[in-house]
């Protein structure tokens, strides 16, 4: 049998569409399409139904795919048996995390990985939304939330802190801010409620009570520009304004805290490239504990978020 008709039933199945499948396979649409007939004339059985919504396995398309994710993970923990015989760091591993870790801190420390390895391809997805290992949308995960199920190696990085932050031009346009009181009618710069992803991102409620004017934007780069700019005021990462001088953290005794974790795959985690990232990224994450978690002088607040 065709291995290569199996991949691809897996990414349909998966995906649940087969013009998602294919491009995320990078085949054409038609491609995709004709190897699933084929596969299916091979077994001499329905797998999947296609519907223009989508598409749904059948109950043989189910039993396929438990054997083909057995079969995958077979085949990866051979690959990474294989590639661990070798001194060299190569290959093509992907990161997904969220935008703000990505955007401000790991583009950096990972082009900096990427630059001493030359057989490496290191591809950095900064996303708001999750990532699923299981799907193989990423080789490692970073969230926001501790998963609670699932066949994953989970390990904690960091706590980070958010604070109330506005621009120094804001501050002289519209007056100072010294009170909760004084978020009154001003602009505030957050999140959208229906694209949250985590439930980790909560923080926005509470100003969101004092500030009824909102400019919702569905990345942390935008609402950073946005408060950059003199535009409102919003919840910043701590992290994210280091080196920022035009922003001033107001109200010094709200603080939010979160947590950082980093998901991997049991089949691929000692596979050698994957582990020097994972250790990479574990490494100078702890190390910078000092950019992510911001001890306020004032602290009559402090709001954490518990997992």
């Amino acid at each position: 049998m065709d291995w290569d008709r199996f991949r691809i039933f897996l990414a349909v199945a998966r995906q649940g569409q087969i013009l998602a499948a294919a491009h995320q396979l990078g085949l054409n649409h038609a491609t995709v399409g004709r190897q699933l007939t084929a596969l299916e004339k091979e077994l001499g059985t329905k797998l999947i139904e296609r519907r223009t919504t989508g598409s749904d396995l059948t109950a043989a398309g189910r039993e396929l795919m438990q054997a083909a994710e057995a079969a995958e993970s077979a085949f990866l923990r051979a690959g990474t048996a294989v590639s661990n015989q070798t001194e060299t760091i190569s290959g093509t591993v992907r990161v997904g995390v969220p935008d703000g870790l990505g955007n401000y801190f790991l583009a950096s420390e990972l082009a900096h990985f990427a630059s001493n390895h030359p057989d490496l391809v290191i591809q950095l997805v900064p996303l708001p939304r999750t990532f699923s290992l299981s799907q193989r949308e990423a080789d490692i995960a970073i969230t926001l939330d501790r998963p609670k199920q699932g066949r994953l190696v989970i390990s904690k990085l960091t706590d980070y802190t958010l604070s109330v932050y506005a621009s120094k031009s804001y501050i002289e346009r519209f007056g100072a801010v010294e009170t909760e009181a004084d978020l009154t009618d001003r602009l505030f710069v957050t999140h959208i409620e229906d694209l949250i992803y985590s439930r980790a991102l909560d923080y926005a409620a509470r100003l969101g009570k004092l500030m009824k004017r909102r400019f919702e934007c569905g990345s942390v780069v935008a609402q950073m520009e946005a408060v950059r700019n003199g535009y409102g005021i919003g919840i910043l990462h701590d992290y994210a304004t280091e080196g920022i001088p035009d922003l001033v953290r107001l109200l010094p005794e709200i603080r939010f805290t979160r947590n950082y974790w980093m998901l991997q795959h049991p089949d691929t985690k000692d596979t050698r490239s994957l582990a020097a990232i994972a250790e990479y990224i574990t490494r100078v994450v702890r190390s910078a504990r000092s950019r992510f978690v911001v001890e306020h002088s004032l602290q009559r607040d402090i709001i954490t978020h518990k997992n």
